[in-house]
């Protein structure tokens, strides 16, 4: 079975509040984890709310990294999502867990767009077929399996 990304599920507690409430670090935060992981920056949006608490998202050409924090219980949600072979999904969340002072990290593993396959490859890498015709791979057959994560 191929995958076609890799969604990495970071709850981390007990952080840092002062820097999960600062709009400039968890920014910075985030764009250092991309740019740790090697990934292609593309876009970057963030908000913070009032009372407290910011929301964030770091697009990039291999997907995206996202986040919600709580500073009021020292709690962010984070998802890094990733496509592709190249880019090490973990290495962002680690840096993150780094940055953020977290002491009670929980990191689950999700594959994306699972794709059983009769050759191995994924529909998405180009292959040179004979006569030096450049194309996708045959016809993949659809997954009936679910996933669950609890």
């Amino acid at each position: 079975m191929n995958a076609l990304g890799k969604h990495i599920l970071l709850e981390m507690k007990d952080c840092d509040k002062k820097i999960l409430a600062d709009l400039a670090l968890v920014r910075n935060a985030m764009v250092s984890a991309a740019q740790e992981a090697k990934a292609t920056i593309v876009e970057i949006a963030f908000h913070e709310f009032s009372p407290f608490g910011i929301s964030g998202m770091v697009i990039i050409a291999e997907s995206h990294l996202s986040i919600h924090t709580w500073p009021e219980y020292g709690f962010a949600a984070v998802d890094v999502f990733t496509c592709g072979d190249l880019i090490k999904p973990e290495t962002a969340a680690h840096f993150l867990i780094e940055k953020f002072k977290c002491k009670n990290p929980s990191m689950v593993e999700m594959k994306r767009g699972i794709l059983p396959s009769k050759d191995g490859k994924l529909p998405h890498k180009i292959v040179e077929e004979k006569g030096g015709k450049i194309g996708v791979p045959g016809k993949y057959e659809s997954t009936s399996q679910l996933q669950l994560v609890l």
